[in-house]
């Protein structure tokens, strides 16, 4: 008929090679390193979760970053694999265990690189409730910023000796 058919896996051959095996992953994150016996108990949660669901985990990656910094290095390496399609399947505790915002678009990119996002501990929040939980995620980010400026008000002063910020900010 003079039409070809190609899958994911033929066009990543011919793009330099497809992984020979992909992976199953497990991510495991926390905000501070104050909460290092939560990130134990998150990871002790998935293991339980994979055992009793015959899931047989590749790799385990550990992180201590904020959600809403996509800086994060293990975040990021996570993601070019992704990307290269060496990962099948990516299975979190909770949605925001991966990232604060934007996780549809993050499982979208995901998808279309042929990895399935697992989330283990699916919420069923209504609209307003999902709204009312995003809005004290980014009163708390952005107030733990402020805190992190009040370390920093010496040196702030010193810096900027000119500068007229509100007194109230600083203090």
């Amino acid at each position: 008929s003079g039409q070809r058919y190609f899958d994911e896996s033929d066009v990543r051959l011919m793009m330099g090679g497809a992984p020979e095996k992909r992976s199953t992953l497990v991510y495991c994150r926390v905000s501070s390193a104050g909460q290092k016996d939560d990130l134990e108990s998150q990871i002790k949660a998935m293991e339980s979760y994979c055992l009793s669901s015959g899931i047989c985990v590749d790799e385990w990656i550990k992180e201590v970053g904020g959600g809403m910094n996509f800086k994060r290095k293990q975040f990021l390496a996570l993601l070019d694999r992704i990307q290269r399609g060496e990962v099948e399947k990516l299975l979190i505790a909770h949605k925001d265990r991966l990232v604060r915002f934007g996780f549809d678009l993050l499982e979208h990119l995901a998808q279309e690189n042929g990895c399935e996002i697992i989330v283990v501990n699916q919420e069923s929040l209504s609209p307003e409730q999902e709204m009312v939980e995003d809005l004290l995620a980014i009163v708390h980010t952005f107030s733990c910023r402020l805190y992190g400026v009040r370390k920093y008000k010496k040196q702030i002063k010193e810096d900027f000796p000119n500068s007229k910020e509100p007194k109230d900010l600083l203090t």
